[in-house]
């Protein structure tokens, strides 16, 4: 799978600094735009692999590459950490990776090579930090600016593409559930949702797809769907495919699929009524 780079802002202030955003078009941002595979990076500890970027931008674009930690959190979406814990600081320190910081041509593929080395004595698990690609814009040429009154904002359009890289140490598990499913509507349109749970020692991560008697495709699907080892359950919803919309109603068939080296391999599956 491959990675597109997402748009976010940092401002530059003359006296504090004020986080932003502001969703923008990489053609807009001028800065060049970065595909990554894979999205998803699984290590055990002993052999490593590589992470291949593509600038696919007009002009060269040059990427600093640091490790975060991010957690997720019962809705689904991921926090920065601030103050890790003993997990997440392990995590941190075994994650090695070379090189920290790429210049790339338009339409010429980079490597980079990472591994984890896990220190003596540490406990069996999941570990799990993130690796984030950074654009950095080209150096622009310091003109003296014009008398302003008040407080004045420089926008740098900066993109950034984040992937997980998860550490499993020793034989590890997990098991899935799916409850409370049921229709509503968001924003206009119609969707399903549902509560995803997980039990173990190692996260989950996969495709949950809604299936009805006499239809050969999914009425609702979405894939990417993790449930990272920090939580036990989270809310996900699934929009109805507008093909489907009036036949959403009914028994139907909830999974969560996950693909694994020797094929699909389903964590959950229950039957709903949807009214």
């Amino acid at each position: 799978m491959l990675a597109r780079s997402r748009l976010t802002l940092a401002p530059m202030l003359a006296a504090f600094a004020v986080p932003l955003a502001l969703a923008a078009s990489p053609a807009d941002a001028g800065v060049g735009d970065l595909l990554v595979a894979p999205t998803r990076i699984i290590l055990d500890g002993r052999r490593g692999t590589e992470i291949i970027l593509n600038n696919i931008g007009d002009d060269v674009a040059t990427y600093r590459v640091t490790v975060e930690l991010r957690r997720m959190k019962p809705d689904g979406t991921l926090e920065t950490v601030t103050a890790p814990n003993a997990r997440e600081a392990a995590a941190e320190a075994m994650i090695l990776y070379a090189p920290r910081k790429v210049t790339l041509p338009p339409n010429q593929p980079q490597s980079i090579r990472i591994n984890a080395r896990a220190p003596q004595g540490l406990a069996d698990g999941e570990y799990r930090a993130h690796l984030l690609f950074r654009a950095i814009p080209d150096a622009r040429p310091v003109t003296a600016p014009a008398p302003k009154q008040g407080v004045s904002f420089r926008l740098t359009p900066i993109y950034g593409v984040t992937i997980p890289v998860i550490v499993r140490l020793g034989n590890l598990s997990a098991t899935a559930a799916i409850a409370n499913v049921a229709k509503s509507s968001e924003g206009g349109k119609p969707v399903i949702g549902l509560d995803l749970s997980r039990a173990g020692d190692r996260s989950t991560f996969g495709e949950v797809r809604v299936t009805k008697a006499g239809i050969a495709e999914p009425i609702a699907v979405a894939g990417g769907i993790a449930l990272y080892t920090e939580i036990d359950k989270r809310r996900v919803t699934l929009p109805i495919d507008a093909r489907f919309a009036a036949q959403a109603v009914g028994p139907v068939t909830v999974e969560y699929v996950e693909k694994t080296p020797t094929g699909m391999v389903t964590l959950a599956s229950t039957s709903a009524v949807l009214r």
